[in-house]
């Protein structure tokens, strides 16, 4: 199992921004796609943003033009920044990567970070 560790959450105003991290170990090859995810009313949970190892990004319609993933393979670290932040954007953000070792494939979640938007 691979244990992905997230961090950069927090109590933002709204229309302020935040940026989350989400790094695989050292002993991580590569990256090949990663997703973020936040629980939706109604659904388990909902899809925020994806990017393949093509740097193909995907985003939700509540997010787009607002929040960008990005990632730095360098540190085996993916990044969300979140912009003009809502308060509708407060919820608990997982990331999930599918990582591979040199050897298999892993699909691996992070511990997921709180992000707060309030005035």
């Amino acid at each position: 199992q691979v244990q992905l560790v997230e961090s950069g959450g927090g109590l933002v105003q709204p229309g302020e921004s935040l940026r989350l991290s989400c790094a695989a170990p050292g002993s991580i090859y590569d990256i090949i796609a990663i997703a973020w995810f936040r629980p939706a009313p109604g659904k388990q949970r909902e899809l925020v943003a994806t990017s393949s190892s093509g740097d193909s990004t995907n985003y939700a319609d509540s997010v787009k033009g607002r929040f960008t993933i990005s990632r730095d393979s360098a540190k085996n670290t993916v990044y969300l920044q979140m912009n003009s932040l809502k308060p509708e954007d407060t919820a608990v953000y997982y990331c999930n990567a599918e990582v591979y070792d040199g050897i298999r494939t892993y699909d691996s979640w992070g511990q997921g970070t709180q992000v707060t938007v309030s005035s």
